[in-house]
């Protein structure tokens, strides 16, 4: 189907000035309305919403598929470890530079080209595995070139997102895009099980490879004339360089990308941490394991939910959901009995996913639409690659000292960051700590250092 002229085609204007104004947030103190499900009105958004509903699914049936398949070749761990590694590496060596990329192309033209190289990838691999053929080099090959297109797709798909809705609908579209990846977390692994079971792997590799039409068939269905136009970075040289330079200068960015960098490192080692206490502290096997990270889903689909419910990204909201992740996690390392533990994964996974979107939307509502891209591919370097960086720590500390040990030291230093990085960021914004009694009630918040002395000589 011809997309016809449109945003996503025509060229952007020559001139570009990385200092522009971002798009236009609500005024402080304002709440923007919007409802559980507003931004899916959009019908382009819609478009691309329901395509992902089933290209999700497809991408964790492939994970467990691929992780199974490289298991039943070699029988070794290792093995299963070094295809994950190679899937991520691409986005640690290159995912800047597809940040710029991103930028200079058309997002919507990109997505049809990353999309496609992906379900060639799935078709490819299912085709090997059902004729008998496959062999684990071949696993390895597929899984790095999965990493080679999420280099470009991921920040496309993430700055993508505002030219479909807006601004006005833009959180309320992150959480929900998040909403949908939990919720397919929770069915992609059960279809993918009974399928491993019932007819192979070669399927479920060819269930994601097929599952991209959808997706690919939202994006052509598109109305090019209904996409926010926003400007296109022109080539040049130094704009790697550039894009490092714009979030080094902007607080309201760099600080948040910072909390999500610690957490990412040492709060969300779960496949660490689960796995201990599952088998060393509560000696209940692969069927506890399975428990605490569906708990730990359905909290986190909660979690999108109430941040698309909510519409706007504060950024109290996201050191309050930052310390409370960190406490929360000190507590499930001291829980005595397993149900406790397992009940504590849903508000873990819940406070996690507050912390995810609204970092994601703040630092997309912030930022220059000719920079997103770039800077987007920063923010999501940083929250993946912390787990590369962050495992080994937290399998050291496990076995020296104990998981409860590594659990705790993980949430203690996700609350410590977050308690750190909120501080200097009310004390950059002239802001004081007001601790006082209002309608019978005690409440503590940040005001204006101005009111702080009003309250004060008023008292």
């Amino acid at each position: 189907m011809s997309t016809g002229p449109g945003a996503d085609s025509a060229p952007a204007p020559t001139t570009h000035d990385s200092r522009s104004t971002p798009e236009k947030t609500p005024p402080p103190g304002t709440r923007a309305k919007s409802s559980m499900f507003s931004s899916l009105k959009v019908r382009n958004y819609r478009l691309f919403f329901a395509g992902q509903v089933v290209s999700n699914i497809g991408t964790w049936m492939q994970r467990i598929a691929q992780d199974w398949l490289v298991l039943s070749l070699t029988g070794s761990a290792t093995a299963v470890g070094v295809t994950t590694a190679l899937q991520f590496l691409p986005m640690l060596l290159f995912g800047l530079y597809g940040g710029v990329l991103v930028d200079r192309l058309p997002k919507r033209r990109t997505l049809l080209v990353t999309q496609t190289s992906m379900a060639v990838t799935g078709v490819a691999l299912a085709l090997l595995t059902l004729s008998g053929h496959v062999e684990v080099w071949h696993v390895y090959v597929a899984a790095f070139a999965v990493g080679l297109a999420t280099v470009v797709d991921n920040p496309a798909r993430q700055s993508f997102v505002s030219e479909m809705v807006g601004p006005d609908q833009l959180q309320n579209a992150v959480s929900l895009n998040s909403a949908n990846f939990q919720s397919a977390r929770l069915v992609g692994p059960a279809v993918a099980g009974l399928m491993i079971t019932g007819v192979g792997t070669g399927w479920a590799f060819l269930f994601n490879g097929l599952s991209f039409v959808a997706p690919i068939a939202g994006l052509l269905l598109m109305r090019a004339r209904e996409l926010h136009v926003v400007q296109r970075a022109p080539r040049g040289k130094g704009q790697l360089r550039e894009g490092l330079q714009y979030v080094a200068g902007r607080p309201d960015l760099i600080w948040p990308i910072v909390l999500v960098g610690f957490i990412g490192t040492f709060g969300f080692n779960f496949p660490v941490y689960l796995s201990a206490f599952a088998d060393d502290v509560f000696h209940a096997g692969a069927g506890s394991y399975s428990l605490f990270n569906t708990l730990m889903a359905v909290g986190s689909l909660v979690g999108a939910l109430l941040a698309a419910r909510r519409g706007t990204a504060r950024m109290r909201v996201l050191i309050a959901a930052a310390v409370a992740f960190g406490l929360v996690e000190l507590v499930a390392a001291a829980a005595p009995s397993l149900w406790l533990f397992a009940l504590l994964m849903a508000p873990i996974g819940m406070f996690g996913m507050t912390v995810n979107v609204t970092a994601n939307t703040s630092i997309q509502m912030g930022t220059d639409p000719a920079m997103r891209g770039r800077v987007m591919a920063l923010y999501m370097m940083v929250f993946l690659g912390g787990s590369p960086v962050g495992a080994p720590i937290a399998g050291w500390i496990t076995d020296a000292y104990g998981v409860r040990a590594g659990l705790a030291v993980g949430g203690a230093v996700s609350a410590a960051a977050a308690v750190t990085i909120g501080l200097f960021l009310a004390r950059v914004g002239g802001l004081r700590l007001s601790v006082g009694w209002r309608h019978g009630h005690p409440t503590v918040r940040f005001v204006p250092r101005e009111r702080r002395e009003e309250l004060t000589a008023a008292a």
